[in-house]
């Protein structure tokens, strides 16, 4: 073999390599998991999005989808003694809630949603 054969067979392995690394990595990305908390300013049931106001005074958007978990919030019935979650349908105004939530595209999709307001404080107290 010649000189120019090998540096074309190392250069297209080369290649062939880092094309399938590229392509590995993007197959096992996984999201990464934002936190956010506050009190819900707005809830749109219909667009299935909410308004959380955080403490310094920022306003988030964030989207709920039906995978969406809900941790000790009143809808969870008698689970929410024992630590269990539902799939989420949406905060009341005024709730103290932290959302975990992925981000795409600047849309922020949550992936659960654990209020934390007076009415949880009784529910997991019963």
């Amino acid at each position: 073999m010649s000189f120019h054969t090998k540096w074309r067979t190392a250069l297209f392995a080369g290649v062939f390599v880092l094309a399938a690394t590229i392509a590995w990595q993007g197959a096992f990305a996984e999201d990464v998991v934002h936190a956010v908390s506050g009190i819900v300013k707005s809830v749109n049931k219909t667009s299935k999005t909410m308004v959380v106001k955080t403490a310094d005074g920022t306003e988030q958007t964030i989207k709920w989808t039906d995978k969406t978990t809900v941790e000790g919030a009143k809808g969870a019935g008698k689970g929410v003694a024992a630590g269990a979650t539902g799939t989420y349908d949406g905060a009341k105004e005024g709730a103290k809630v932290t959302v975990k939530y992925t981000e795409e595209g600047g849309e922020k999709t949550a992936v659960a949603v654990k209020d934390a307001s007076k009415a949880t404080a009784k529910a997991v107290t019963q």
